[in-house]
């Protein structure tokens, strides 16, 4: 039986007992699909911070992998000299994915309506998540899906800063400070069976946008 949004919702929040009721609710609970209609080729954090997070991508990612870059884009970050055999994109924007000139294949889903990914378990080396983990309203679930589809040992990646789009992001995130986000996605982490769950500061913010990244190990 399909379960309805509100159902979905109610699983997340028992999964995270420590968070308040109400913690994945948001603002504007209008389709997702119709607030990423309009195409947006633009970058949500500045020059410094995308340069940090492409230098760490190309210090732990693995090279000839298969990747998978979660809720992506019309760019990825991927360092221009770390080859991949693959680069799989899940985003919301047809026109944006296909500007996206690092992906080798890609599709549109709505990972707050489906967890599920059309993907073989154990088949992709990394993946990343940049500057978007604000918006997912089960993360457990779509976190305990990517390790699903990472081999053993992989790694997966989540990057965030202090930008978002305040009526698609989930409560618990607008009521947090970014150190409360680095543990919140910790806890997603833990919660989804990740090991090796580490906290990285790729711009400290004093000088342009902060970058944290959080990384597990499937």
């Amino acid at each position: 039986m399909i379960r309805t949004q509100m159902e979905q919702i109610a699983v997340t929040n028992a999964m995270l007992p420590e968070l308040p009721p109400g913690s994945f609710a948001r603002i504007d609970e209008d389709p997702d699909s119709r607030f990423y209609v309009p195409v947006r080729l633009v970058t949500h954090i500045d020059e410094n911070a995308i340069a940090a997070l492409t230098e760490f991508y190309g210090s732990v990612l693995p090279r000839n992998g298969v990747v998978l870059d979660l809720m992506s884009s019309w760019v990825s970050h991927l360092p221009p000299d770390l080859p991949v055999a693959e680069a799989i994109g899940v985003g919301m924007n047809t026109e944006e994915l296909a500007a996206n000139p690092r992906l080798t294949q890609w599709f549109l889903q709505d990972l707050n309506l489906d967890t599920r990914l059309p993907l073989a378990e154990a088949c992709c080396d990394a993946a990343m998540c940049c500057v978007s983990v604000q918006y997912l309203q089960k993360p457990v679930e779509i976190f305990s899906e990517i390790r699903r589809v990472l081999r053993p040992g992989a790694k997966f990646i989540v990057s965030f800063s202090n930008r978002c789009f305040p009526t698609k992001a989930v409560a618990i995130w607008r009521s947090l400070d970014i150190s409360g986000h680095a543990a919140l996605v910790r806890l997603y982490f833990a919660r989804a069976g990740f090991s090796s769950i580490a906290l990285h500061v790729l711009a400290d913010g004093i000088h342009g946008d902060p970058l944290i990244a959080v990384s597990g190990c499937a």
